[in-house]
């Protein structure tokens, strides 16, 4: 039984919105490749390792641990320890910050993290990232004093170096206004 014209423009129609999508979803996988090569290029020429060769924090506390140290005399106040998902600053235990304590809240939350998080805002409203995606972060506290910094979604490979090091320099200019 032959197709009426209507059904088989109906077809064609299907048939030319299958090959936009095909075509639409093909673009896509070569732009994920090519910045899947950008990224493994960027990794390459850097110093900090793969993220598919880390370990979580849970199964070798040791391996991925970057110290952070005081500016002025090298004391490890925290060490940092890098996952695929996340950047968690553990601060020593003899050192008691407050969360309060500048310049904590209005440097390395606010404009820091703050900033990398309306960066991503903007990427989500553009969609090229899922709004799962955004930076975040946690502060789990001992009392009232800061025991652990847990930055999620930090996504690119250069926000490492830049929360670990703010993050120093926050953290040295606390233990600086405590002494006062």
């Amino acid at each position: 039984m032959p197709l009426s014209d209507e059904k088989i423009r109906e077809i064609l129609e299907l048939k030319d919105h299958i090959t936009e999508k095909i075509e639409k979803h093909e673009e896509e996988i070569e732009f994920l490749k090519k910045n899947l090569e950008i990224i493994d290029s960027t990794l390459t020429q850097t110093s900090f390792t793969k993220a598919s060769s880390l370990h979580s924090k849970s199964e070798d506390p040791k391996s991925d641990s970057i110290p952070i140290t005081k500016g002025t005399d090298g004391d490890i106040i925290a060490n940092a320890y890098v996952t695929p998902e996340q950047v968690s600053i553990v601060l020593n235990e003899e050192i008691g910050l407050n969360a309060d304590t500048p310049p904590f809240k209005s440097f390395f939350i606010d404009r820091i993290i703050g900033e990398m998080k309306k960066k991503d805002a903007t990427e989500v409203e553009d969609g090229k990232i899922q709004k799962e995606s955004v930076i975040d972060f946690v502060i789990n506290k001992n009392g009232p004093n800061i025991r652990e910094i847990i930055i999620k979604n930090y996504r690119q490979q250069e926000r490492i170096k830049e929360i670990i090091n703010t993050a120093g320099w926050s953290l040295t200019r606390m233990l600086e206004n405590l002494n006062k």
